[in-house]
């Protein structure tokens, strides 16, 4: 994506997001293209949408990395998911009334916005597209459930071993790999938040991936150093993100 995106660059994210994971007609194509995104930037850190929020519009991630997360009654953040381009993360807010947590970008992002009523009239307009949107959210709930198992029955290493497989795969899915490396920009305090694991925890899994040669993190990259190691460690089976759901229609 250029500094600034086109509103067709945009669309062309979006109708390239859906359509790794569901056919439509050229029709169908066409009418998400009537859709009017607003672009902005968001600086790292800043939040999105909040807890409580009652929003009107659907973001999209258009560059950098978004989360979406709970916050404790103390103050402690849990991530709940991580964003890359193309991602929906708030598609949900179509039918949920009041947010019941927050996303914020994780680095400097751009994102587009859709009103939620254009979104609506296009499903009327064009099923096939509504059912594009409904799966993406499916395929959205089938991560929430593998994080949920990685948490409660993994150990600490397999847990961040797992977290760097999935990112690096869906990084690759959408072209934002060099090689065996891509964007990571969470800290080691952030990557505790999204496993549910202490700082000095974190520090020890991290140091174990990198000193037996699986992966590391440095200055916001993630690197693969050995796939096939890295993902035993994890006891990573990428299935859940149904990369193939399309071509078996």
């Amino acid at each position: 994506m250029p500094t600034h995106p086109t509103a067709a660059q945009v669309l062309d994210l979006l109708v390239e997001t859906l359509a790794r994971h569901s056919n439509f007609s050229m029709n169908d194509n066409r009418e998400i293209r009537r859709l009017r995104p607003k672009v902005s930037n968001v600086e790292r850190g800043a939040d999105i949408v909040r807890q409580g929020d009652r929003p009107k519009l659907a973001i999209m991630v258009v560059s950098g990395m978004l989360a979406r997360y709970h916050t404790a009654p103390n103050g402690d953040r849990q991530y709940l998911s991580l964003h890359i381009a193309g991602d929906l993360p708030d598609l949900q807010s179509l039918f949920l009334g009041i947010m019941d947590h927050s996303v914020c970008a994780l680095d400097e992002a751009q994102i587009a916005a859709f009103a939620h009523s254009e979104i609506l009239s296009l499903v009327r307009r064009a099923p096939p597209a509504g059912l594009a949107f409904w799966r993406h959210t499916l395929i959205d709930a089938a991560i929430f459930r593998q994080a949920i198992t990685s948490n409660g029955r993994r150990s600490a290493v397999a847990r961040v071993a797992h977290l760097f497989c999935e990112q690096f795969t869906r990084a690759r899915a959408v072209g934002s790999v060099s090689g065996w490396s891509c964007p990571f920009p969470l800290s080691q305090t952030q990557i505790g938040q999204v496993v549910g694991l202490s700082l000095p925890t974190i520090h020890r899994a991290t140091q174990s991936l990198r000193k037996e040669g699986c992966a590391e993190v440095h200055s916001g990259t993630l690197r693969i150093l050995n796939w096939r190691r890295l993902s035993r460690q994890a006891g990573f089976d990428p299935i859940y993100l149904h990369a193939d759901v399309a071509e078996r229609d």
